[in-house]
Parts: C-alpha cells; sequence; structure tokens
C-alpha cells in the first residue's frame, strides 16, 4: 500500500520550528516553476513558485541539496528560479562541504 501526505498537510502538521531539505537538482522545465499545469507527470492547479513560496513563508530553516556541480547552475534557467525564490544563499552542492555548510544554515 502507498501512503500519500498532501503537501498542504505537511505545511499545516508541522511547526514552523522544523528544518526542510529540498534534495534534488533543480534543473527542470521553467514551466513547473511558473505556470499553472507546467509539471509534464501530473496537472499542477498552481505552478510550483506558489508552492516553493510557501514552504518559504512557514520554515525559516530550509536549505536545497543541489546534485548538480555548481558551476553548472548559472546554466540553469530552473535553478536560478529557485535561487531567486527560496534566496540563492540556501542552495548548496551536494558536496561534502557543501553538505556540511547546509548543516550550519539549519542550525543558525
Amino acid at each position: 500500500m502507498r501512503e500519500v501526505t498532501s503537501t498542504w498537510d505537511i505545511l499545516h502538521k508541522y511547526p514552523s520550528d522544523y528544518r526542510v531539505v529540498f534534495v534534488g537538482d533543480a534543473a527542470m522545465s521553467p514551466y513547473e516553476i511558473a505556470v499553472k499545469g507546467g509539471a509534464i507527470e501530473h496537472w499542477n492547479e498552481e505552478p510550483g513558485a506558489v508552492w516553493l513560496k510557501r514552504f518559504v513563508d512557514v520554515y525559516e530553516h530550509l536549505i536545497w541539496l543541489n546534485p548538480t556541480p555548481e558551476q553548472y547552475w548559472q546554466h540553469s534557467q530552473s535553478t536560478q528560479m529557485i535561487q531567486e525564490i527560496i534566496g540563492a544563499e540556501r542552495m548548496f552542492p551536494m558536496t561534502l562541504t557543501g553538505i556540511e555548510n547546509a548543516m550550519r544554515e539549519l542550525a543558525r
């Protein structure tokens, strides 16, 4: 059996003092971030940017670990869009140093 928890439930169940870690390649179609229905696997009623902003508004301690090497981030429009939404200082490379810095950010 597959359990599914809605994003709304997460935002309302876990208080603002929780730490949030997004892990994943931020290089995606900009439509997934900017356009209603932009995801290819299902219809989204709202753009991804709306949901990211909701997380940023609720959780002060939020980071994104990006496995794409940092030198390529500037070549991805969607990576730059995500950095604008969450704050560029909250995105870290998935390296030992990047993870150490990310944990420091979450602990402050």
